[in-house]
C-alpha cells in the first residue's frame, strides 16, 4: 500500500510538470462583469472602488456599479458623436483630483469625423450621473479627410498631465505625411495640462520636447500610425503603445521612464512600419518596437490593442509581465518587456473574441473589453471583487 501512495504521488508530480500554465492553480481566469453595446474602454476614478465607467462607441458612458450595471447612463453624447468603423466615443480619463474637481474627459469623433477631447464635470448631486451642461471643449483636431486611423486612448501619467494618442489621419500609407511633421497633431502622442488657463482652453508644459524648438508645442512624441491604446506601467510609469500597422506589421513600442519615457521619441511611421522600411524618407535614432506581430500571419493578427504590465497581487503568475491582444485574433497573449526585445512572449491561455481595450484600476485590478459585448476582469484563483 505504502508503495502504491508512492507511485501516485510521484506521478501526480510528473503531471504537475507536463501541465500546461494555464491550468496550473492560481492561473488567470476571466470573470465576466455584465454585457454592453459594442464598448471599446473601461475606467475608474482614483480612490473609488465601486464603480467601473463603461464607454460605448455609439456615445453612451454607462456605470457599473458593486457588480450592477446602472439603467441610466452616466453620460449620453449620441447626438454628438459619429460612430461606425473606427469613430465613436473612443475614451475616458479621471484626473487625480476628480472626486474633488469633479471633472473628467472624453475622446471622440464628431459629426465631421473631427477629434475632439472634452472635459464635463460629474454632477454635484450623484457620483452615477455626469453635468451634460459642463460640456467644455478641450482641443479640436480637424480629422475629416479619412474616417480610420483616429487613435482614441486619453490617460493621465504618472506626472498628473492629461496624454492623449492620435492617429495619422487616415487613408494608407499616410497620404498627408502628417507622423513626421512636427507641425501636425495627428500620428503623435499628445501631452497637456486640460485645465483652463485664462482663455486659453488648456495648458501646455513647459518640459514638453518641442517648447521653443520647430514643432507644435503640444506634442510628446511622434512616428505614430494609429496608437488606439497605450499604457503607463503603474510601478515604474513606463510607456507601452500599441501601435496598430499597416499591411504587414502590428508592433508594441516601449520606451522606460529611465531612458525618457518617449519625451521627444521618434516612432518611426511612416518611413517605417515596424522594423521594416515603408517609404524613402528618413527616420533616424527612431525607437524600434519591442515587439512585432505579423498582420495577416497564421494568428490573424490584423490590429494591436495596446494592454498594461501586470500589478495586480492576484495575478501572481504573470506579475510583471505585459498583456495586450489583437481585434482579429481571440487569444490574449504576455510578454516580458524590455529593450531592443521582450522576452517570453507567449498566448496566455485566455480567449476574448474582438478585444477592445484593457483597462487597470489604481488598486490593480485588470480588466478585458470585447467590442462583442462581454467586459471582464482578470481574476486569479479567488473570485473575489477586486477592491
Amino acid at each position: 500500500m505504502r508503495n502504491r501512495i508512492a507511485l501516485l504521488i510521484a506521478a501526480l508530480g510528473l503531471i504537475a510538470l507536463l501541465m500546461p500554465a494555464s491550468a496550473m492553480a492560481g492561473a488567470p481566469r476571466l470573470l465576466k462583469l455584465g454585457d454592453f453595446s459594442a464598448p471599446v474602454d473601461v475606467a475608474a476614478p482614483p480612490g473609488d472602488p465601486n464603480r467601473l465607467f463603461v464607454v460605448e462607441q455609439e456615445g453612451v458612458v454607462r456605470v457599473l456599479s458593486s457588480g450592477k450595471t446602472l439603467k441610466t447612463p452616466f453620460l449620453d453624447l449620441r447626438s454628438r458623436v459619429k460612430s461606425g468603423g473606427e469613430q465613436g466615443l473612443l475614451s475616458i480619463g479621471f484626473p487625480p483630483d476628480y472626486s474633488k474637481s469633479r471633472r473628467f474627459y472624453v475622446y471622440y469623433t464628431d459629426a465631421e469625423g473631427d477629434i475632439r477631447v472634452e472635459e464635463f464635470k460629474r454632477s454635484k448631486d450623484s457620483k452615477n450621473r455626469a453635468d451634460a451642461s459642463s460640456r467644455r471643449l478641450v482641443i479640436e483636431i480637424q480629422h475629416r479627410l479619412a474616417s480610420n486611423h483616429n487613435g482614441g486612448d486619453l490617460v493621465f501619467g504618472p506626472d498628473k498631465l492629461l496624454y492623449f494618442a492620435t492617429g495619422d489621419g487616415g487613408g494608407g500609407g499616410d497620404p498627408q505625411g502628417n507622423a513626421q511633421n512636427l507641425n501636425s497633431l495627428l500620428g503623435k502622442m499628445i501631452r497637456i495640462d486640460p485645465r483652463r488657463n485664462g482663455s486659453r482652453r488648456y495648458r501646455i508644459p513647459s518640459s514638453n520636447p518641442f517648447v521653443g524648438r520647430s514643432g507644435r508645442d503640444e506634442v510628446y512624441a511622434y512616428g505614430l500610425r494609429n496608437p488606439f491604446r497605450f499604457s503607463f506601467d503603474s510601478k515604474t510609469g513606463d510607456l507601452t503603445i500599441g501601435d496598430v500597422g499597416q499591411s504587414k506589421r502590428e508592433e508594441v513600442d516601449f520606451v522606460p521612464r529611465a531612458d525618457g519615457g518617449g519625451r521627444g521619441a521618434n516612432f518611426g511611421w511612416n518611413c517605417f512600419e515596424g522594423t521594416l522600411r515603408f517609404s524613402g524618407c528618413s527616420a533616424g535614432g527612431h525607437v524600434e518596437p519591442v515587439i512585432e506581430r505579423e498582420t495577416g500571419g497564421s494568428d490573424g493578427d490584423c490590429a494591436v490593442i495596446g494592454g498594461f504590465v501586470v500589478r495586480d497581487p492576484r495575478l501572481d503568475t504573470i506579475a510583471g509581465q505585459y498583456v495586450y491582444g489583437d481585434s482579429c485574433n481571440r487569444n490574449l497573449r504576455v510578454a516580458k518587456l524590455d529593450r531592443p526585445r521582450a522576452r517570453e512572449d507567449r498566448q496566455l491561455g485566455l480567449a476574448v473574441p474582438g478585444v477592445s481595450a484593457f483597462a487597470e484600476t489604481d488598486r490593480g485590478c485588470l480588466y478585458a473589453v470585447s467590442l462583442e459585448g462581454p467586459v471582464y476582469r482578470l481574476a486569479g484563483s479567488s473570485s473575489k471583487t477586486c477592491k
